[in-house]
């Protein structure tokens, strides 16, 4: 039988001794709270609203009364994906957020992030429509530097929350392509061909599959993905990211664990 007294408890004195913080600035956070961020940050964080294209997510300049339009990219090079959402723009507070989840390995920080991920609306993309999560994989040798997959943290939080399955096995990064820091979208695409691959893809015959990153900033490592899980009957791939940056290509540090970086 459970101790509620003494689990409430332990509650509160966790609360006392490890009293949460802002994941950005560390400043204390109200223990009610729900977001991981300080309102000061909180109101740094640059959402995707207004006038963005309806399938990448790019803001754009033009002023829109629904934002349903396309970017001009999509339209020239239509992506293999239907569409990608995320939080905001790879800047101020949630760059350094996700620095910290990344770089200075704070498990902590990624998880509150991608219990973020999974409460945001998403306007036109509910991943309870979806029929399996898939975060975006690192290749081995990456794994084994960093000792965890920052997109398989996030992806969890998603799956659990809308009881969807997290299919970890199929898509596989199967080799390492050069750097990717710097360069734009058509030699990254180059660079990145190849790298991920499908195995059993049986396993998403006719499926809706929600893929999971951090960082999108031209969009080649996702692009790629969704290309060979399309390739392997998935009957749709949507994106939903942490962040993105301003316009393709730019960003200090961003895309850079599919091949980008």
């Amino acid at each position: 039988m459970i101790n509620f007294k003494k689990t409430s408890l332990l509650s509160a004195l966790a609360a006392l001794c490890f009293p949460p913080l802002c994941i950005a600035c560390g400043a204390l956070l109200k223990e009610e709270q729900e977001e991981p961020f300080c309102p000061a940050c909180l109101s740094q964080i640059n959402r995707v609203e207004g006038s963005f294209c309806s399938v990448c997510g790019k803001p754009l300049e033009a002023p829109s009364s629904d934002g349903w339009h396309v970017c001009g990219d999509c339209i020239l090079h239509p992506p293999p994906f239907s569409r990608v959402r995320t939080l905001g723009i790879y800047e101020g507070p949630l760059l350094e957020a996700i620095h910290s989840f990344k770089y200075r390995k704070d498990i902590a920080a990624g998880e509150r992030l991608g219990n973020m991920m999974a409460c945001r609306d998403y306007d036109v993309l509910n991943p309870a429509d979806y029929d399996v999560v898939v975060p975006v994989p690192l290749h081995p040798a990456k794994l084994r530097k960093r000792g965890f997959n920052q997109a398989l943290v996030l992806a969890g939080k998603i799956a659990r929350r809308f009881d969807r399955p997290l299919n970890v096995t199929s898509l596989k990064k199967i080799a390492e392509g050069p750097p990717q820091v710097g360069l734009g979208r058509k030699r990254r695409e180059r660079n990145i061909r190849g790298t991920f691959a499908v195995a059993g893809g049986g396993r998403l015959q006719k499926m809706r599959v929600l893929l999971v990153d951090d960082v999108y900033t031209t969009g080649s490592t996702v692009r790629e993905c969704a290309r060979v899980l399309k390739q392997s009957g998935a009957a749709d791939v949507a994106v939903v990211a942490l962040a993105r940056t301003r316009s393709d290509g730019q960003g200090r540090r961003a895309e850079g664990d599919g091949t980008d970086e």
